[in-house]
């Protein structure tokens, strides 16, 4: 059983930095893909935005709303996955999740981080 535990989340004012961290159980080689999403308080994880991912290759992909702010990057020695957010907006404003898809295409979550941006 693959275990994933966010940290890193807290409350900042606009245009303030965080580091969200995502440790991995087990080898993060054993992952086809490795992804932060986020979704708002009391909602569905699973419908929320994608926000970047990261691939066993390396191949890093964000989405637009966050191009230019947010960066992914992965610690293979450390089974982590990272989230350096700067220039944070109050409509980043989320719980973050990791997730990972397994070899066998499952997905495994995190329980989330939440992140808070006041203006």
């Amino acid at each position: 059983q693959v275990q994933l535990v966010e940290s890193g989340g807290g409350s900042v004012q606009a245009g303030g930095s965080l580091r969200l961290s995502c440790a991995a159980s087990i080898s993060v080689f054993n992952f086809k893909s490795m992804a932060w999403h986020r979704q708002a308080v009391g909602k569905q994880r699973e419908l929320g935005e994608l926000v970047a991912e990261i691939s066993d290759l390396g191949v890093t992909n964000v989405a637009d709303s966050v191009k230019g702010r947010f960066t992914v990057s992965r610690d293979s020695a450390k089974n982590t996955m990272y989230l350096e957010m700067d220039n944070l907006k109050v409509e980043d404003t989320a719980v973050y999740y990791c997730k990972v898809k397994g070899r066998n295409l499952f997905d495994y979550w995190g329980s989330g981080t939440q992140v808070t941006v006041s203006s």
